[in-house]
């Protein structure tokens, strides 16, 4: 049996302060917050979830933001940079964009591409490529149109401290397929249109520490439940362990760490975001689990405030 993935479904990092999260990616990178609800195993530590009008799978990035939190250090079994694609034509935009809320950047090139690369308020590597595949975004908010916002994810850089048994797992395991080598990265195209340009650093990397500013696991896409318990065979099949499925409520996930020390998600396209709220209140209200609604009062005092809000670079 060989299986293939279509891409990235989701990336969960850590943060510090919610506000300040919810700036950066609502306000300054213009995606919506499609879904505030609490980290399932941690029901003190929000989980927020941004991405494009609904959040579809490939465009959705989400957070444990927690205050206080130690930084961490990027490195060996993470990802290293996500990238974000946006429309062609659209990199100037996101120039001017950075700029006007002091945000450093760089400019890169990579397998012919050009990238701009920054870091948000935790310290979390970011890049934007802008790409003809995938969708537009349907969503505008404060400075950002539809017609330059960020589309999705465009793929994602792995820092691995076993590189070979990385790419190994990518291209036999996930069905990912190897397309090309330069300046000691290695790229992997999946078949979606989405996060689906996956590139590893070939060189082994020492090893990162988790915390604010750090990836905590990438996740790759299965088509529904069926599909996914045929993952769970074949990733044990391949000598990993996988846990077994466990409901997030808005997909069903399964979790296994291979060898360069990355954690792998596989999680189901549906149900999706839309499933306890309407398209035009997304990510208004809290949502919990029905196994945490008794205790929601107590859930909410313990979570800090925040709100979207246009910022002021915007309202100029």
């Amino acid at each position: 049996m060989t299986k293939s993935t279509a891409g990235i479904h989701h990336i969960t990092a850590f943060v510090g302060n919610a506000q300040a999260n919810v700036d950066f990616y609502a306000g300054i990178l213009g995606l919506r917050l499609v879904k505030k609800t609490i980290n399932f195993d941690a029901p003190e530590v929000y989980h927020l979830y941004f991405g494009n009008e609904v959040g579809s799978p490939g465009t959705a990035i989400t957070f444990f933001p927690f205050e206080g939190a130690r930084k961490g250090r990027v490195g060996g079994g993470q990802v290293g940079y996500t990238t974000f694609a946006v429309p062609e034509g659209a990199l100037p935009f996101w120039e001017e964009r950075l700029s006007k809320f002091a945000i450093p950047y760089e400019e890169t090139q990579r397998f012919g591409e050009t990238y701009l690369r920054f870091q948000d308020r935790d310290g979390l590597k970011l890049e934007l490529v802008a790409r003809k595949e995938g969708p537009n975004s349907k969503w505008s908010f404060g400075g950002v149109p539809a017609d330059k916002a960020i589309k999705g994810f465009g793929g994602a850089v792995l820092y691995s401290m076993a590189p070979e048994q990385t790419m190994h797992a990518l291209e036999h395991v996930l069905g990912l397929e190897r397309i090309g080598e330069e300046q000691g990265m290695v790229r992997f195209r999946a078949h979606g249109d989405l996060g689906n340009l996956v590139d590893v650093n070939a060189s082994v990397m020492g090893r990162g520490h988790g915390g604010a500013g750090t990836v905590h696991h990438i996740a790759w896409r299965a088509a529904d439940r069926e599909d996914q318990e045929s993952w769970r065979a074949f990733v044990a099949e391949q000598g990993f362990h996988p846990t077994p499925i466990v409901d997030r409520q808005y997909f069903t996930a399964i979790y296994f760490r291979e060898a360069g020390e990355i954690l792998f998600e596989i999680a189901t396209d549906p149900p999706g975001f839309e499933l306890d709220e309407p398209y035009e209140t997304l990510g208004e209200q809290l949502m919990l689990p029905a196994w945490y609604e008794p205790h929601r009062e107590q859930i909410n005092q313990g979570l800090p405030p925040f709100e979207i809000r246009v910022l002021e670079e915007d309202k100029q």
